[in-house]
């Protein structure tokens, strides 16, 4: 098996969000025990077991050192990425997950297609939210909504870039605020004037990750935020700038098509490579 790490989300190495990435070279996933101790030997968040079952069809099963997940959006990305740059493949995939199958766009750029988006709840009372990252005394624009693309997130808009890049954060109260409201994070944004639809940061210390450098699911899930408040239309393309307080920027693309259905993507860089001998 040959094994590369691939940076998501990015065109540079050492930005984006990292993942492993295994090509098996035939029809049998190891055992997943194997697969775990892989994962753990790689160290990333997740690892992504590629099957080619056709020409432009494939099953990934997607590990982190601690057990299987039925979904990765950058392994994902990352993945595909690395089935154009190494075998060529282009144009309309599917893939195949425990989440169920996905259509994939690859290529230069990489784009998958994301579940339904939806309006979960709005947030009326935004003190303790806002206290949680820093802030105090400041009435936003738009509102605080929890929205889901297959995840529940908190949307939460900051004043400007320089503040959502220094914001004051407590993790505890972050943590206690998205389980009080069965969320998974944090999605700060502030609008820019550089091209991008929005900067932005995440952060889910529940669930042991206190921020995180390229999130596909939560820049959808702002798309469908953003179009709900009419900051942007109703179909086209849109770019999310995330990672800049980690040091590894990273560029979340998404994409409305006119039926409405969202796709979340963008480019990767291969790290390294290697085999594996197990």
């Amino acid at each position: 098996m040959k094994y590369y790490i691939v940076d998501a989300f990015t065109n540079q190495p050492f930005g984006g969000n990292p993942a492993g990435v295994v090509l098996l070279d035939g029809k049998s996933f190891p055992s997943e025990t194997r697969m775990l101790q892989i994962a753990a030997e790689l160290r990333y968040s997740e690892t992504a077991f590629v099957r080619r079952d056709s020409e432009k069809e494939f099953t990934i099963r997607y590990f982190t050192p601690m057990a299987e997940v039925e979904l990765c959006g950058h392994a994902t990305i990352a993945s595909f990425a690395l089935l154009y740059q190494e075998l060529g493949i282009t144009g309309r995939c599917l893939c195949h997950a425990k989440a169920g199958d996905i259509h994939v766009e690859a290529g230069p750029r990489v784009l998958m297609q994301m579940t339904t988006s939806e309006v979960l709840k709005t947030i009326e009372d935004t003190e303790e939210v806002y206290r949680a990252i820093g802030i105090c005394d400041y009435t936003p624009t738009l509102p605080v909504m929890i929205v889901s693309t297959g995840l529940p997130d908190f949307m939460i808009q900051v004043g400007d870039v320089e503040t959502l890049n220094r914001l004051p954060l407590d993790m505890s109260a972050i943590s206690a605020v998205t389980e009080k409201h069965n969320a998974v994070s944090f999605h700060v944004f502030a609008f820019g004037n550089d091209g991008h639809t929005a900067h932005v940061r995440d952060f889910g210390p529940l669930y042991g990750i206190p921020e995180e450098s390229a999130t596909g699911t939560a820049n959808a899930s702002l798309t469908h935020y953003l179009q709900q408040n009419g900051c942007i239309p109703a179909t086209g393309d849109f770019s999310f700038l995330q990672g800049e307080a980690m040091g590894r920027p990273s560029v979340v693309a998404t994409r409305v098509t006119p039926d409405g259905t969202i796709y979340v993507g963008g480019t990767a860089a291969v790290v390294a490579e290697g085999k594996l001998t197990v």
